[in-house]
């Protein structure tokens, strides 16, 4: 017999207290407990799409068979290198971003886009017509291969599945999906959890693929329980300025292939085009050569790219010097203004220094350090740097050009972008610099880059 209670749960982490209490022991957070109904007493097999299977018995890793299951292509070129090369059958993605930052119109372009598969999308957001409205504008074929229906109720979900017998199945978003097993409000913890575990054991059971869409929290997190990130195979975060036209998707979790990938999209009226070659669009062609503009050779996971570093240095118009940076760390920009005052006698302390990664990208690799405290010289002191040189360094507290990572593909990139000198860290172990066709200038302390650069 069903029994119900009610108990009081972690909106933050999903634990479970008798009583209301004003702060979670388990996660440290004030004012996260909501009551919930509980119903317990349930037989295990009672759930929708629960097998009863045939008693197992352990044996050797040895013996175990394994089919190759091949990887089914995306049709996305970007998507399919975050993945690890196509979605596995049976793999649960949840891919999370900002509100309109294009989570919904990725999933249903890859869903267009599959050829003789069928997709089954569930929207718990929008109704078929608006879904049909956003598939005109991003896709001009005809896509029969892409069945759309608005439900939120997992029960009625799995009767969809059995019915359809889908090949990919697309959850938009899993905030919103209940179920009639549990009294509490749709994007509750326990809702998530149950709904997604319903799921995840229905589509493995059918070795059906899963893209789950999630939302974020303001601090950037996935929105729900953390065993939501457990429970699933693949995390994606979409990230990017919404004021700006690329995107990122980058891999958090992926059991079937590395997280060091990234794929870089452009938001278009028609919907997301792949980029390819970043270096090239993220690389501004100018008229005339301005002050305070370097090139860095970056790299985001194994893959490098050019980006333009814009800075400005001006005289503070009040009491407080600013500090402004836009797709880089605050705190460490601080950390280099010091280094040039220290290390280099540039006197920053009463200028106003503006930082900014042209494009709109976020980037965290610390070997633009070098190519940061160049546009920012080159600002002060209103000097140009030649539109053909490039650098990649990280800078330390003494001022010295500390090595950096994938060393040869920062150099072959800036090659193949046609650039003449690229100034490196004199430190290399295990690079072969003579094949690369451009100069290549090594530089142990911030002082000789500044020599090469503004003799």
């Amino acid at each position: 017999m069903a029994k119900s209670k009610s108990v009081f749960v972690c909106q933050s982490c999903g634990n479970e207290s008798p009583k209301w209490e004003g702060k979670c022991y388990a996660c440290g957070e004030w004012n996260t407990f909501v009551e919930e109904t509980k119903i317990t007493g349930k037989a295990k097999n009672s759930r929708p799409g629960t097998v009863i299977a045939e008693r197992t018995k352990p044996m050797p890793v040895s013996k175990v068979s394994v089919e190759e299951q091949p990887r089914l292509s995306t049709g996305n070129d970007e998507l399919d290198r975050v993945l690890g090369g196509g979605l596995v059958p049976g793999a649960m993605v949840l891919i999370g971003g900002e509100p309109g930052i294009g989570k919904s119109t990725l999933v249903l372009q890859t869903a267009l886009n599959l050829p003789n598969v069928k997709v089954l999308y569930v929207s718990g957001e929008e109704s078929p017509q608006q879904i049909k409205l956003r598939a005109d504008r991003i896709s001009s074929a005809s896509a029969d291969n892409c069945h759309v229906v608005s439900e939120v109720l997992v029960e009625h979900i799995i009767k969809h599945i059995d019915n359809e017998k889908p090949d990919v199945l697309v959850i938009d978003s899993v905030q919103t999906m209940e179920t009639e097993r549990i009294e509490s409000a749709p994007g509750s913890v326990s809702q998530i959890r149950e709904c997604t575990a319903t799921i995840l054991r229905v589509c493995k059971e059918k070795h059906i693929p899963v893209f789950l869409i999630g939302h974020i929290t303001k601090e950037g997190s996935l929105a729900g329980p953390k065993v939501l990130e457990h429970m699933v195979d693949v995390v994606l975060q979409f990230e990017g300025d919404r004021h700006h036209m690329y995107r990122i998707l980058r891999s958090i979790k992926n059991r079937f292939g590395s997280t060091n990938e990234i794929g870089i999209f452009e938001m278009l009226g028609s919907g997301l085009r792949e980029v390819s070659n970043p270096s090239e669009l993220l690389l501004a062609t100018q008229q005339k050569q301005m002050s305070g503009v370097a090139i860095s050779a970056a790299l985001e996971g194994v893959r490098p790219f050019l980006i333009e570093v814009q800075a400005l240095a001006s005289t503070a118009a009040y009491q407080n010097p600013q500090r402004s940076v836009t797709g880089f760390d605050l705190r460490r920009l601080n950390m280099l203004l010091a280094v040039l005052e220290k290390r280099a006698g540039f006197k920053l302390a009463a200028k106003d220094v503006f930082l900014n990664i042209a494009g709109g990208l976020k980037v965290n690799d610390p070997a633009i350090d070098l190519a940061v405290i160049t546009a920012v010289l080159s600002s002060n002191m209103d000097m140009t740097i030649s539109p053909d040189i490039c650098m990649t360094g990280e800078v330390g507290l003494s001022g010295e050009i500390r090595p950096v990572t994938r060393l040869d593909q920062r150099i072959g990139e800036a090659a193949k972008l046609g650039f003449k000198s690229i100034i490196i860290p004199s430190y290399v172990k295990g690079v072969e610099l003579g094949k690369f066709d451009i100069q290549i200038i090594k530089a142990n302390k911030i002082e000789e880059a500044f020599k090469f650069l503004f003799a």
